[in-house]
């Protein structure tokens, strides 16, 4: 349980920083409520999803060599480590919209700029691939299953939350409050860089 709440909150971290999908919940959710908001983040989830199975499918094979192991750890603690300083030093503004968008368009609005970002796809080549390198050497494809879906249940809960906070406590929403929403996640993301840099050490030493 422990080792599952642990990529529940790797997922949560990866969710939080500010970014389009962030964004795109809170004009949503300040402006059409909580439905909508929620929509954005499910339309991304299932983005993400077509991510973990693209990379399962494609590197799962190869990452039983020493090479790629040390790859997939260097390369997702660059990830994190830029994304977490990133984090910390971008500032993100709120920009309402003023047309009303329908639920199937703000779920296809969440999925396109989560498939679509760049940011994304290395984000679960480097991250899940990371994953997928530590998880198939201790415990079978059933365990690899369930600590996926904690990395996705994490993001979810962030997801909820977004859209909980947007359209029910807009004062909330101020610069500051998400100034510090930025540092907070942003040093969590550090810190698991830190942890994927020191296993990819371990492999080269």
């Amino acid at each position: 349980m422990t080792i599952f709440l642990s990529y529940m909150f790797l997922g949560l971290s990866l969710a939080a920083p500010l970014g389009p999908i962030n964004a795109a919940q809170i004009n949503q959710g300040i402006k059409n409520g909580f439905l909508h908001s929620w929509m954005v983040g499910l339309g991304s989830i299932i983005a993400e999803l077509f991510f973990i199975l693209a990379v399962y499918f494609g590197v799962v094979h190869f990452l039983e060599t020493s090479f790629m192991k040390t790859f997939l750890w260097s390369f997702g603690a660059f990830v994190l480590l830029y994304t977490g300083i990133e984090s910390m030093v971008s500032k993100q503004s709120v920009q309402l919209r003023e047309e009303r968008d329908s639920l199937r368009k703000t779920f296809t609005s969440g999925f396109l700029i989560s498939i679509s970002n760049p940011l994304s796809i290395l984000f679960w080549l480097g991250i899940y691939g990371s994953v997928l390198a530590n998880t198939i050497d201790k415990y079978d494809t059933l365990h690899l299953i369930w600590y996926s879906t904690a990395i996705l249940f994490g993001v979810m809960i962030w997801d909820i939350s977004m859209a909980l906070v947007s359209s029910g406590s807009r004062h909330l929403l101020s610069d500051k409050t998400l100034k510090m929403i930025s540092v907070i996640t942003g040093l969590s993301l550090i810190g698991f860089a830190i942890y994927f840099g020191y296993r990819a050490i371990t492999l080269i030493f």
